[in-house]
């Protein structure tokens, strides 16, 4: 029984140290010591940045940026206004797809010992999206980045000169930094980066990207950063994913620095509900307090980090940062497969290690790791949630549930596949198991990849769960799995490959301890189980972040696996217990799932949380037709009453170039409204000029146009820009705050014809329309919701 206490014991410990490693800090008031950060100052900046939304372009976002100059000048700061049209053509877009518009920098200088040495610029972004206040996307970066350059002021003239740079416009493609690093004559003198981003309302900051060759950059971290959130699995990850912030623009342009986040209450993530009554304080207070201890640092060293190889670093519990060059990688191996080596011979020493078992625990970890993907797949499914930003959103309401279900599924299939594989006489009820839960995947849609993985762990267990296996040797066979996978990432992907060497050389020390869990005592027990909970709980954080970060649940059998390396011995069943274990863990299963089916059935939406909406008056200009359409994924009965206001039935549609997804629409009354003027022209030199000028009081201007014909040296703005891959392909131009337009120029070989089509966008439902209905507490308007949109199309010749 003492091993059951020990395995208990385990699990709330390392979820109690998980819950309280992954905390914030407490907030530090307003009336706070001058040199430290203080959250409490930099919220005053914050309410009153995130007072209401304020996109690029949009009176609110002019008077944030007076605010701020009002604030730079009160700091001596001599802010300068750098307006200027920035776009680039998406690097992520399978289509040529440019996005621009006119933004307004805000750039100060606090001036260093050293004018000629690099600088250091502390980088946020002021505009927020449409319909969100952004108090924590980017209202808490830049409120931070006041703060810090108080702290910097107050300390004396650093070393070098430091710089605030206060970007625009980077929720409409990064073009505030596109627009600095470009044609800025500061841009130049940037050595050292320090951004702050959002993508949440709360949780830990953490330091998720740096430059190329981070060595001294890391090391400089190490030594600043207070209970730091890092790791260069973090780093590695997000350099793979389609994700951009104001720092891709400065590394690109080739500055090292360190890129800071947190992404803790994605609900407020670009939603009304970011608010700075919703933000939490402690978020701003850790990032704050970790990016002043690295300015602090860069601003008055006499060299900025140099380039040094990339390090292998993570966050251990703390403060502390372990951090070693990835060569020593293969010497953490080597100690993982010595102690794992001394627990194996320590174990046939003993005689309760036949290499038979070595193969059954192989066998249980691919159970283990194939039946959780199963699992936690057919749970996401069962959500009825769809998958996409708006689509997940009824999750992201329910969060704290939702991971509870998940977290119970987890340690249902790690505690369950132990217990099988040590009492024996599993393999029918374990195969079911897992082939029930591939094939209940297509309950909600015909889902191959589901059903293939639940039928290959179900023929796994056929041959796994026959004789009872010794722990000895089912231990040993799991840890060889850890052993191959983290040997694998050691030779492709370095940088990620701690994530599973550090958890397998602390169990397989245990293992060394107990004789691959041979000594069976139950003091043995206890004593296995305390620093079992300590790694788990840094598993489990490193699980909390892929649930934070992907909407990809079945990645989190990995840390279901991860964690089976450290806890099997404590799982492992006995076949004379008296408490069979694989009843409890199938009684986890069963919770998991009816917490799921709360997810499903139990409408999460509250005025903490409300629903959102985007309902759009749309205008056809070229059949004089109008529509009511709707750009969420389900249709909620709010949403419903307003498409139905004028009469007629709702479809679907796809409604280019407002959208690329199909689109909710009933007939409309005709609206008058205006489209933007458009002229082609020939220049001298035989060159032509697209010219489009949006319409009075355009909000957003959105051109498509293709051309069966070649068309080469093209520009926008004059600007050479690579524009039409090939014929007959449409190129999407996305601009905002554009009042003077923009120009697409291009030569052809001959006579031809372009096709454009267009929306214009303008913020405030028609004042002749039928008004919208009052919308509920539970109910919100969410981006761009509440607009009048002109489309229409038209062709030129030449």
């Amino acid at each position: 029984m003492l091993k059951n206490l020990a395995l208990a014991l385990c699990l709330i410990v390392a979820l109690a140290l998980a819950w309280w490693s992954g905390g914030t800090p407490r907030p530090l008031p307003a009336d706070a010591p001058p040199g430290v950060f203080s959250a409490g100052r930099a919220m005053v900046d914050d309410r009153v940045i995130a007072r209401v939304p304020h996109p690029v372009g949009s009176p609110q976002n002019a008077a944030v940026r007076d605010y701020l100059v009002t604030r730079m000048q009160a700091m001596g700061l001599q802010p300068q206004v750098q307006r200027t049209l920035a776009f680039q053509r998406s690097p992520r877009s399978p289509e040529p797809f440019v996005i621009g518009g006119t933004v307004e920098n805000i750039v100060g200088v606090l001036p260093g010992r050293d004018r000629a040495a690099p600088a250091l610029a502390i980088m946020a972004h002021y505009d927020s999206v449409p319909a969100s206040p952004g108090a924590a996307d980017d209202a808490a970066g830049v409120s931070a980045a006041l703060e810090i350059m108080r702290v910097l002021r107050a300390e004396g003239t650093p070393q070098r000169d430091v710089i605030l740079l206060i970007t625009d416009g980077e929720e409409a493609g990064l073009l505030g930094a596109q627009g600095f690093f470009a044609e800025h004559p500061l841009a130049r003198h940037v050595g050292f980066v320090i951004n702050m981003e959002t993508r949440g309302g709360g949780g830990q900051a953490q330091m998720f990207q740096t430059g190329a060759e981070n060595g001294e950059v890391i090391k400089l971290f190490r030594q600043t950063a207070q209970h730091p959130a890092a790791s260069s699995l973090a780093v590695y990850l997000y350099e793979h994913l389609p994700n951009d912030t104001d720092f891709t623009v400065s590394k690109a342009a080739g500055v090292t620095g360190l890129n800071f986040a947190f992404i803790g209450r994605q609900f407020d993530y670009h939603s009304p509900t970011s608010t700075s009554d919703n933000l939490d304080q402690g978020s701003v207070q850790h990032m704050g307090a970790q990016a002043l201890a690295a300015a602090r640092a860069v601003a008055q060293a006499k060299t900025l980090p140099g380039k040094a190889p990339n390090l292998v670093y993570s966050q251990t519990l703390g403060s502390y940062v372990l951090a070693y060059p990835q060569l020593a990688g293969w010497g953490v191996l080597i100690l993982a497969a010595g102690l794992g080596a001394l627990g194996a011979w320590r174990a046939r020493r003993r005689g309760v290690f036949p290499w038979s078992d070595v193969v059954r625990g192989i066998g249980a970890a691919c159970y283990l790791a194939l039946t959780a993907v199963a699992l936690l797949r057919l749970a996401r499914r069962a959500t009825g949630a769809g998958f996409g930003f708006l689509e997940q959103r009824t999750l992201l309401a329910q969060v704290e549930t939702w991971q509870a279900a998940l977290l119970l599924i987890g340690v249902g299939v790690v505690v369950y596949a132990a217990a099988a594989v040590g009492r024996g006489g599993s393999r029918v009820h374990a195969a079911l198991l897992a082939g029930a839960a591939g094939a209940a995947c297509s309950a909600f849609g015909l889902d191959i990849p589901g059903a293939a993985v639940g039928a290959i762990g179900a023929v796994i267990a056929l041959f796994t769960f026959g004789k009872p296996g010794h722990v000895a040797g089912t231990w040993t066979g799991v840890m060889l799995t850890g052993f191959v996978v983290a040997l694998a990432l050691q030779i492709v992907a370095a940088p990620t490959a701690f994530l599973i060497a550090w958890p397998l050389t602390v169990a397989a020390g245990l293992s060394a301890l107990s004789a691959a869990g041979s000594v069976r005592g139950g003091w043995m027990s206890l004593l296995m189980a305390a620093p079992a909970a300590v790694a788990l709980s840094w598993v489990l954080g490193f699980g909390h972040g892929v649930f934070l970060g992907l909407d990809l649940v079945e990645l989190l059998a990995l840390f279901a696996w991860l964690s089976a390396l450290l806890i099997w011995p404590l799982a492992h069943g006995d076949p004379d217990a008296p408490l069979d274990l694989r009843l409890v863990a199938l009684g986890a299963l069963i919770l998991g799932f009816a917490v799921t089916a709360v997810v499903r059935l139990v409408p999460p939406w509250s005025a903490r949380h409300p629903q959102a909406t985007i309902v759009l008056y749309v205008q056809d200009l070229d059949t004089g037709k109008a529509v009511r359409a709707a750009q969420t994924p389900d249709l909620d009965p709010w949403t419903e009453q307003v498409l139905k206001a004028d009469g007629g039935a709702v479809i679907q549609r796809a409604m280019p170039p407002i959208g690329r997804r199909p689109m909710w629409t009933a007939p409309a009354t005709p609206m008058a409204a205006a489209g933007p003027v458009m002229t082609l022209t020939r220049e001298i030199g035989g060159a032509l000029v697209l010219a489009v000028t949006p319409p009075p009081g355009g909000q957003s201007l959105a051109v498509d146009i293709r051309s069966k014909s070649k068309l080469t040296d093209t520009t926008v703005n004059g600007r050479p820009t690579p524009l039409f891959d090939k014929p007959g392909q449409w190129t999407r131009l996305r601009f905002e705050a554009v009042p003077q337009g923009i120009t697409v120029g291009f030569r052809a070989s001959g006579p031809g014809e372009i096709e454009t089509r267009y929306a214009a966008q303008s913020a405030g439902w028609p004042a002749t329309a039928k008004p919208l209905p009052p919308r509920g507490a539970k109910t919100m308007a969410f981006d761009r919701s509440d607009s009048l949109v002109a489309i229409g199309a038209k062709r030129f010749t030449w």
